[in-house]
């Protein structure tokens, strides 16, 4: 007889013929900076109630019209990088309290920089409406930490990470840049001082990378330009109480779980100026049986890597009421 359970249990299952199935391990995946968009979230604001409580705790710690800006706008205004932290936290959180909310059990957690924040507040280890200032700060210190217009970043598509390095060495020469995100095979990130990008582009494509696209940052994230800010950030996470975490998170830092408080700080303090290590993060959650993977937050960006990395997994991206409905009607 077909056993009658729920698929996100782990428990084995069986189809309706009776051949067992693979047991559903969750991860949630949460995006970082640059996934925001004005509307995000809204129809999810309106159509779910657990939804509502997280905006509406989000706006009473950050003041009136915070909602708004995250619901309408202006586009520059979300960009703003003290802004668009705490709006991506603030969506991705939502997401993740609609699904739990439903018996969505995740049983891995990662985040893309800004991500590893929702990842934690997800597992418990710190509070939302601690998170938040504490993003919004670190998304205006990264912004302060260099000059405008001074350095960015870069995606180059079709090189091995050996090429990249190389090409980083080489570009050196004009100033400062390095490999900043290990995104998927065939795509990594560089970052840096605008004269190195702009030498760096140039020999990408004449080592013949598929695609070279310059992100649309305000700073050079994830670069040794970012570690004078590490010294405030870690005063600042001083004042703050984590626990440790109710779920596995893999950290950017080094692809691996960490569960003590006082080294999970000092990975987000790191993680600011050294490379994020999504596609080996990845891989650490698929070490650990995991075989079902949700976008959790706004835009495709991690689901889209995830096809990447594993073809085979189940993936799938809830950014809107209508996906999260059609994927909780499909495991009911």
């Amino acid at each position: 007889m077909v056993k009658e359970i729920t698929r996100h249990t782990g428990i084995e299952t069986r189809d309706r013929n009776g051949s067992e199935q693979s047991p559903k391990k969750t991860a949630f995946l949460f995006p970082g900076q640059g996934a925001q968009y004005p509307g995000m979230g809204l129809d999810i604001y309106r159509r779910f109630a657990e939804a509502r409580q997280v905006f509406e705790e989000a706006e009473a710690v950050l003041g009136p019209g915070f909602i708004n800006i995250i619901f309408e706008g202006p586009a520059e205004k979300l960009t703003d990088t003290a802004i668009a932290q705490p709006a991506i936290l603030t969506v991705s959180t939502a997401i993740s309290r609609v699904l739990t909310s439903h018996g969505i059990k995740a049983e891995g957690l990662a985040g893309l920089s800004l991500g590893e924040y929702s990842a934690l507040v997800t597992a418990d280890a710190i509070a939302f409406r601690d998170a938040l200032p504490l993003v919004a700060k670190r998304g205006q210190l990264m912004q302060e930490a260099t000059p405008p217009e001074t350095g960015g970043m870069i995606a180059i598509m079709g090189l091995s990470p050996e090429d990249v390095f190389e090409i980083c060495e080489r570009a050196r020469e004009s100033g400062v840049v390095a490999a900043a995100n290990f995104n998927c095979p065939g795509q990594i990130v560089i970052s840096g001082e605008k004269a190195a990008l702009e030498h760096a582009h140039q020999l990408a494509s004449i080592a013949g990378a598929k695609k070279i696209t310059p992100l649309k940052v305000s700073a050079p994230f994830h670069s040794l330009l970012l570690q004078p800010i590490e010294e405030e950030l870690a005063k600042i996470l001083e004042t703050i109480s984590f626990n440790q975490p109710e779920i596995p998170v893999v950290f950017n830092i080094d692809a691996a779980c960490c569960s003590k408080p006082r080294k999970i700080k000092e990975n987000l303090v790191l993680q600011v100026s050294h490379p994020i290590l999504w596609e080996q993060s990845v891989h650490t959650l698929l070490s650990r049986s995991i075989n079902r993977f949700i976008g959790t937050g706004p835009g495709t960006s991690p689901a889209r890597l995830m096809k990447r990395i594993s073809p085979e997994s189940e993936t799938v991206a809830l950014d809107s009421a209508a996906a999260i409905e059609k994927f909780l009607g499909g495991i009911n």
